[in-house]
């Protein structure tokens, strides 16, 4: 009988599966895939404050220290905030090194062991196909979680569909920035992006409110105005849904609890879920070894009260939703308060709502602080 049966080793499962089992509960991870990290489906944008927090290896990180926002037009503005930074990442092997740090604290991690359904009992979770049972289970499994319907709890509804491509010898891409682009045509609901990663590899993405479907070779002929793809290659293609619907209501029921996109945290806003997951998986660990282990109380009520909900995310989803079209966001964007409101977005990962956030797009709005 273990403590924890994790579902999913992902950011927010093997980051649950390191705190239990550092805080001495038995822990086993289950993944479908043949090794940690491959199949990923996120781009692997790290913020500074996950950056902080669990310190990755200097050797699998390239911090970047801005922002280049283009119009549909392909004008832009740069914005950057003082002492803040992005990390882009070589994920799968961050994936890798953070199933080590698991593995090293005790966890134990089987993969090709894909989950095919659960039985509920009065003191455990049994996954009879594994013959494995836990007292709590974790759905870490991603945004169309298998283990929230098996148990009866919510599951998203509310997606992007993204597409990136990994490419080599891409020329003209500043290294210092994130290159974002609106288009209103393209990739309605969200933005498409361009970076330089780790290693000298480029990542060129698209995302798009589902059901349009992202279309990435249309995005790079438009990009080839800025960039030149003349000798590119692709290396590799992933894509995936992004939930953005916010967490979701019923995420945990007394000993089955999901964590990351599974609960649906990614920002409904700018749908960033790599600092969520890490967090909830860190947290849902110390919440679980307080109830099994020092008669806390129950891991889903504590999470609930931790956890953020995106409430008001969630409502400038829906505003965003309501489309405009690319020639009001080329005039928008020359406006110093469309600026600030973008500053404001990309560097106040404390929340937009923060007074911080708020003085600092009062001043930038008048023009005092506003980027170049």
């Amino acid at each position: 009988m273990q403590d924890i049966i994790v579902v999913g080793a992902g950011f927010a499962g093997l980051a649950c599966a390191r705190t239990a089992a550092r805080r001495g509960l038995a822990v086993t991870v289950i993944d479908r895939k043949p090794v940690c990290g491959a199949r990923m489906h996120t781009t692997g944008i790290l913020v500074k404050e996950a950056a902080e927090e669990w310190e990755l290896p200097p050797r699998l990180t390239r911090k970047i220290h801005g922002v280049r926002l283009y119009a549909p037009s392909l004008a832009h503005v740069d914005l950057a905030s003082p002492g803040y930074y992005f990390l882009a990442t070589e994920t799968a092997s961050v994936m890798r090194w953070l199933a080590r740090e698991a593995q090293q604290a005790g966890a134990r991690i089987a993969l090709r062991r894909p989950y095919r359904g659960a039985l509920r009992e009065p003191d455990c979770v049994r996954l009879p196909d594994h013959d494995l049972a836990a007292r709590v289970l974790v759905g870490a499994d991603g945004p169309t979680s298998a283990v929230a319907r098996d148990c009866g709890l919510d599951t998203n509804t509310r997606f992007l569909a993204g597409v990136e491509w990994e490419m080599a010898d891409v020329g003209g891409v500043e290294a210092d920035r994130l290159h974002c682009f609106i288009d209103a045509e393209l990739a309605p609901g969200y933005i498409g992006w361009v970076l330089q990663g780790v290693h000298g590899v480029t990542q060129v993405g698209l995302a798009a409110r589902v059901p349009v479907r992202p279309d990435l070779e249309r995005f790079r002929a438009k990009l080839a105005r800025q960039f030149d793809f003349s000798a590119a290659r692709v290396l590799e293609k992933r894509s995936g849904l992004i939930p953005v619907g916010g967490r979701l209501a019923r995420f945990h029921d007394g000993n089955v609890l999901l964590i990351g996109d599974a609960a649906g945290l990614v920002s409904p806003l700018t749908a960033g879920g790599i600092h969520a997951a890490l967090d909830s998986g860190h947290r849902a660990g110390h919440a679980i070894a307080d109830w099994l282990q020092d008669r806390g109380h129950a891991p889903g009520p504590v999470l609930e009260r931790a956890l953020p909900a995106f409430r008001a995310k969630g409502l400038l989803r829906r505003a965003a939703d309501v489309g405009v079209g690319n020639r009001t966001f080329d005039l928008l964007l020359a406006h110093p308060a469309m600026r600030a409101v973008a500053q404001w977005l990309f560097f106040h990962k404390r929340g937009p709502f923060s007074r911080d956030a708020w003085r600092d797009l009062a001043t930038m709005g008048s023009g005092t602080n506003a980027a170049p």
